[in-house]
């Protein structure tokens, strides 16, 4: 089981590296339309909070270093803290309650908690005139097509995933 989820969590930061690229190829903003969040997200439902927590942390570090995006001073560690929340409470509500929006919602609410966390902890060491909430709720702004299309694209995909026989079983 661990091997299965180990693979999975690679193509899932695999999915985080990659999706941006694709959206800054056409010009489609990633503080815009959130494109490694959603892998991301998705890791929590399958792979559960721990793993979905890895994921979130290791896929914009790797994506910052691989590609400078983001930016690796400021973004990248704000993200990191931010995207481990989306994968750790998807993971934990979803597994607690199977509700696939409820765990989404949550994800989302507590992963800006986190970020403003991380921007509180560049804030003291990176970039100090950074306010951390000023920082996140600046950023909301931006992101509501992302989040728009996290709170269509996701669900039906988890649902399509979830009552797809093959992959059920892979992942069971």
């Amino acid at each position: 089981m661990k091997t299965k989820k180990l693979i999975l969590s690679g193509f899932f930061i695999a999915c985080g590296i990659v999706l941006p690229m694709v959206f800054h190829m056409f010009s489609m903003g990633g503080p815009i339309f959130l494109p490694m969040h959603i892998p991301v997200l998705i890791a929590g439902y399958f792979l559960g909070p721990i793993y979905g927590a890895g994921v979130g942390i290791i896929t914009p570090v790797l994506s910052g270093l691989l590609t400078g995006m983001p930016p690796l001073v400021p973004v990248m560690p704000i993200m990191a803290f931010e995207l481990c929340g989306y994968g750790l409470i998807s993971g934990l509500v979803f597994s607690k309650t199977n509700k696939v929006y409820l765990s989404l919602v949550s994800a989302m609410i507590v992963g800006r908690l986190f970020a403003i966390a991380g921007a509180y902890a560049v804030s003291l060491t990176l970039a100090p005139k950074i306010n951390p909430i000023m920082y996140v709720v600046g950023g909301l702004t931006n992101a509501i097509p992302g989040m728009l299309i996290q709170l269509i694209f996701i669900p039906t995909l988890i649902k399509l995933l979830m009552n797809n026989k093959e992959i059920s079983k892979a992942i069971a």
